[in-house]
């Protein structure tokens, strides 16, 4: 009798959304994503709201429901810059653990970056000259087969810190730009051939600059972005307000508050690189710590 293939469970519990991914290794059952703005005002506060927190409860209890149907056998869940900086975490976790089936696990910046670059360059014939940028809601990560960095600026941090008009000022603008500036200036940019983004922000940055009537997990996998594009997107989201950027076709309305700063970010990525473009992979965290998993 040939065996049932052994499902992993893997939920990303970032700053700004929620990700699940089940799959066997050679069969992906389902990519999910919920935004629940989880790390709003831990910047300024230290703390997880509560109303974030019971968003994001629920999301995980569906998360949790989806790895019982689908018979997944191994779980785990971690967590990363929100949850980080946050000191009521520790309840959070406890809350967690009930609705998903495990507890999540408190990661580093650099094990962050670390499942990155194996999700998004394990399939790759020569990774040795790639570097995986990874823009989150609360940090952005480098990382080569043999260094990492974490810069404790994401999306929501960089929203609540300066980029919180819509439309921005242009005195916003370039007050964003340069804070992103400094702090990637305080760490080595290094030297690499080929840039790769990953996570939602570069995917959803992707499919805006691509004009795609809607997103589905795929449609921007290999997709190239260069200074250029970014430099546009940057001009017409800063000019935009929320409710307009939620209108976006291709973009979940609930990134809409935040996508601007990832814009900004993504720009700067490129600049601190010193390239004029980046690949874009919808392989990232998610499917290196499936690998690990399976590889138990």
């Amino acid at each position: 009798m040939v065996e049932p293939p052994l499902n992993v469970g893997v939920v990303d519990i970032g700053t700004n959304s929620m990700r699940l991914l089940i799959t066997s290794g050679e069969t992906e059952v389902g990519r999910w994503v919920e935004v629940t703005g989880l790390g709003r005002g831990v910047d300024r506060t230290g703390l997880l709201s509560e109303d974030a927190t019971k968003e994001t409860l629920e999301v995980f209890a569906r998360f949790g429901l989806l790895m019982e149907l689908h018979g997944v056998e191994r779980r785990k869940a971690i967590a990363t810059s929100a949850s980080r900086d946050a000191a009521n975490r520790e309840a959070f976790f406890d809350r967690s653990a009930h609705a998903l089936g495990v507890r999540p696990t408190l990661i580093t910046g650099a094990e962050e970056a670390g499942y990155a670059f194996a999700g998004a360059a394990g399939d790759m014939a020569d990774s040795s000259r790639v570097v995986v940028s990874d823009i989150g809601g609360g940090s952005t990560e480098f990382v080569t087969r043999e260094w990492s960095v974490s810069v404790d600026i994401g999306s929501v941090r960089l929203t609540d810190r300066i980029l919180v008009d819509r439309p921005a000022t242009i005195e916003q603008l370039e007050r964003a730009s340069k804070h992103v500036r400094d702090l990637f200036a305080a760490t080595s940019a290094p030297g690499a051939a080929t840039a790769v983004g990953v996570a939602g922000t570069w995917t959803s940055l992707a499919a805006i600059s691509s004009d795609l009537p809607g997103y589905e997990y795929g449609c921007v996998h290999g997709h190239v972005m260069d200074v250029a594009d970014l430099d546009r997107l940057v001009g017409t989201l800063g000019g935009m307000t929320v409710e307009e950027t939620a209108s976006i076709p291709s973009l979940d309305p609930k990134r809409a508050p935040v996508i601007l700063s990832g814009a900004v970010i993504a720009r700067e990525v490129l600049h601190h690189l010193g390239m004029d473009e980046i690949k874009i992979s919808e392989r990232d965290t998610l499917d290196g710590v499936a690998a690990e998993l399976l590889a138990v």
